[in-house]
């Protein structure tokens, strides 16, 4: 498809997430047809799998802290890694960041953290590349919502963030109590019940932490 910011605003509300209503984020709902888009459909459009088109407990949770708890980015480098619909990296960057990174391998949430950021007046740079494994990111914190849903990705993903934490840059994780969360080296920060919707998860409201990576994990 040629057109994913197009594409985005056709298939998505202008919505604000329930812990989050300070922001605003193109949104699937209930009446948007990528909502009930089966893989075979999006398959058939050209789209991957829209994970940015819904605010994700771990997301919702990590960005909560960092509109609670300014002083985490304030003045910092902030990579938002995997950063789906944007959301933390557009809460960091409005709350004082010296510097944001939105980490996607997916063109369309590449274009829709544009959109998001736009849409809330944040400055946010946008990047495709896959930078797992880089240490050379020259940034003080990493965020990273939601990124234990499947064993492979977790597994690869914690490894280069015990690497990130050994060497001095921060690691703050927002997680629902997702099966693949590494259940070592990890600082309880603060932890929140997400309103959540029962087509996505299993429940409607989710338990979700907020995680900081200990150094020497």
């Amino acid at each position: 498809m040629s057109d994913p910011a197009g594409f985005i605003r056709n298939q998505t509300k202008i919505a604000r997430p329930s812990l989050v209503p300070e922001l605003k984020l193109h949104l699937a709902t209930e009446i948007s047809p990528i909502w009930r888009a089966t893989q075979s459909e999006l398959d058939n459009a050209g789209v991957p799998p829209p994970y940015w088109a819904f605010c994700w407990p771990g997301g919702q949770a990590l960005t909560r802290f960092l509109i609670d708890q300014k002083q985490w980015v304030k003045g910092k480098r902030v990579l938002d890694f995997a950063a789906g619909s944007g959301i933390s990296g557009i809460a960091a960057a409005r709350a004082g960041a010296a510097h944001v990174t939105a980490a996607e391998i997916d063109d369309f949430a590449a274009a829709a953290i544009a959109l998001n950021a736009k849409l809330n007046k944040a400055k946010v740079n946008v990047v495709t590349e896959d930078l797992v494994g880089r240490m050379d990111l020259g940034v003080h914190i990493v965020l990273a919502g939601d990124v234990c849903y499947e064993r492979p990705m977790a597994e690869r993903v914690f490894a280069w963030f015990e690497q990130l934490a050994e060497s001095g840059v921060t690691v703050l994780m927002g997680d629902p109590g997702r099966a693949y969360l590494p259940r070592k080296g990890l600082v309880e920060m603060a932890r929140y019940q997400v309103p959540t919707s029962i087509e996505l998860e299993d429940k409607d409201m989710r338990l979700t932490l907020v995680w900081r990576l200990k150094s020497g994990a």
